[in-house]
Parts: C-alpha cells; sequence; structure tokens
C-alpha cells in the first residue's frame, strides 16, 4: 500500500528508530528535507523513510554523511563519484567474501569436535580460501 499522507517528526523517529535531534541534525546535512510543519513539528514526505534506510545502509557500508550527501544528488555525468562508487563496491565484494568465510568458519566450529578447534583443517581451509597472503 503506498504511503502518502505527511509523517510529523515522531512518526518518522519512530518508524526508523532514529531521535528527532539525528533527523534534524540529517536535515541540517542535507540528506533529508521536510516538507512543511504541523504547528511547530516537522513533517515529512512518507518517501524520507526509505531515504534514511539507504542512508543507514550506507553507513553501515562504511560511507561518512559527507560521501553519503554526495551520492544522494549524482548526476549520471558525475564520472569521479561513480568510480568511487565502483571501487567502494570491490571493496565491499572483499568484505562479503572475508565475513562469508568467517561465517562458514564459526559454522563448521559450532559443530565440530577436532581439539583444538583452531586446528581443524576443515575450519583452516574456509579461513584460507580467499587468503591470496599464502
Amino acid at each position: 500500500m503506498p504511503r502518502t499522507a505527511e509523517l510529523d517528526i515522531a512518526e518518522v523517529a519512530e518508524q526508523t528508530g532514529m531521535t528527532a535531534s539525528a533527523l534534524r541534525f540529517y536535515e541540517r546535512r542535507g540528506l533529508i528535507r521536510s516538507s512543511g510543519r504541523n504547528g511547530l513539528r516537522r513533517t515529512f514526505s512518507p518517501d524520507v523513510i526509505d531515504r534514511i534506510t539507504l542512508i543507514g545502509c550506507a553507513q553501515a557500508a562504511g560511507f561518512t554523511l559527507a560521501q553519503i550527501a554526495r551520492f544522494l544528488v549524482a548526476s549520471p555525468g558525475d564520472a569521479e563519484l561513480r568510480e568511487r562508487m565502483a571501487e567502494k563496491a570491490r571493496e565491499l565484494d572483499q568484505d562479503v567474501a572475508r565475513l562469508t568465510r568467517m561465517r562458514d568458519s564459526l559454522r563448521h566450529a559450532s559443530a565440530c569436535t577436532h581439539t583444538p578447534l583452531i586446528e581443524c583443517p576443515e575450519f583452516k581451509s574456509h579461513i584460507r580460501e580467499g587468503d591470496t597472503a599464502r
């Protein structure tokens, strides 16, 4: 069901888990924009929820708020930004591979009977996968 009614700042805070002060900070930084006021309270378009979700995802991936702000206003012709985005995508691929190896190792270790666990050949093989230093 599409969202149509304006949300006041308290509703946005509740739906996103952010504080009202953090939302005002995001607004000052140009990351989000209020659509008006309802009395003394800022109101936002329901689309702000998706934007805040994107911002949170980008932060979790290691982007700074300044980088996110630039990304949010980027045009297809911004070659420098596109190259930085491609580089970040490559870094994230490496992070995903590393975390996947660790997850697989931990899953194995949780059921492994080898003593000590870190000497288990299967555990070691999960860790070594993708290890270019060897």
